[in-house]
């Protein structure tokens, strides 16, 4: 007994021994810079300090985010096909009026600019189901891997694993799945139907869109909505229970209300991310056919870099509209968040 007790005693002396010698190097490390940043903040001061290590994170995002946000506002303001600003002639909000000169805003084609239009009316269609299921769907699920059910822990991974694939990936996914010659094409001439032309038909393109944009979002929101419900107090429920509420009346009265918080965000983060949509739409139907499926994010995209023309003043612009649309839509993020933390 004394002999185990004193090689399990060895073993765990060890052990602490190979530890200690692992963490020497990073002890080290830490030590030698614990001398210059003594110094820095006696220098600058302790309430400084912050500043100096948000500094490199300022710097890379004045560079890349607030610089070119000005030049593509100074952009949106010139004309021309020369690319660089000094070169492109001053025009004032010339860009902006050709965008918005329409006789009539509901009929795309009484535009001067209807390209810019349709692409409007195309978000705005891809927005309000893509939104209105999505928010359906993401709270069905999250309601069902909320109970005790046989396998929660995977299927909540399950869920959430197209929220880890990149946009592109999902699209080339989805775009083998539906070609002529593809897996779902396959499958209904085996059981006897004939293939149908998802690409070429607007509505079943449209579709698609919408479609794949859920499968491959939806784990992000139900995420959102999951943890909501999981904050509501279990004794809300046994008290219901204890009263003999109905299901269908426990969920408007009490599930609904707690979790309307956590459902605003999911709906404005939703709308956000829907008037961004274009990576998953250009890889899977490229804006076809024709325009069907040609979002406002592509317009700016074809507009500025693809065309034979190139007019990046005119894309400018349109993507200062798109921008000033994105930050009410992120003024009302932050009012739903702020309104859900003082609740």
């Amino acid at each position: 007994m004394a002999q185990t007790d004193h090689a399990e005693h060895d073993t765990s002396s060890l052990s602490d021994r190979l530890t200690a010698l692992a963490a020497w190097p990073v002890h080290l490390v830490f030590r030698l810079l614990e001398w210059p940043f003594a110094a820095l903040q006696r220098l600058v001061g302790i309430r400084r300090m912050p500043w100096l290590f948000l500094a490199p994170n300022l710097v890379f995002f004045g560079l890349f985010v607030v610089i070119p946000l000005f030049i593509n506002f100074a952009f949106s303001l010139t004309g021309g096909t020369q690319l660089f600003l000094s070169d492109r002639p001053f025009v004032g909000t010339e860009q902006y009026g050709f965008l918005l000169d329409c006789e009539t805003f509901g009929d795309p084609v009484t535009c001067r600019e209807d390209r810019f239009w349709k692409g409007i009316y195309n978000t705005a269609t891809f927005i309000f189901f893509q939104v209105s299921f999505m928010v359906l769907f993401s709270l069905i699920t999250a309601l069902i891997l909320n109970r005790e059910i046989r396998g929660r822990g995977f299927f909540r991974a399950v869920f959430f694993f197209p929220v880890l694939l990149s946009p592109v990936v999902v699209a080339l996914i989805w775009k083998w799945i539906l070609l002529r010659d593809g897996i779902l094409n396959a499958f209904l001439v085996s059981i006897g139907l004939d293939k149908i032309l998802f690409f070429v038909s607007p509505e079943w393109s449209m579709f698609w869109a919408i479609f794949v944009s859920i499968w491959a979002h939806m784990g992000f929101y139900t995420l959102i909505l999951l943890a909501g419900l999981q904050a509501i107090p279990p004794d809300l429920y046994e008290a219901a229970e204890m009263d003999g509420t109905r299901p269908e009346r426990v969920f408007w009265r009490i599930t609904l209300p707690l979790l309307w918080p956590n459902l605003l965000v999911v709906v404005v983060l939703a709308l956000i991310k829907g008037v961004q949509i274009f990576d998953e739409v250009f890889v899977l139907t490229g804006g076809g056919p024709g325009t069907a499926t040609q979002f406002i994010v592509q317009y700016i995209y074809n507009t500025g870099f693809t065309d034979q023309v190139q007019n990046f003043g005119l894309a400018a612009a349109a993507s200062v509209v798109l921008g000033v649309v994105l930050f009410f839509l992120t003024m009302a993020q932050l009012a739903a968040t702020r309104r859900r933390d003082d609740g």
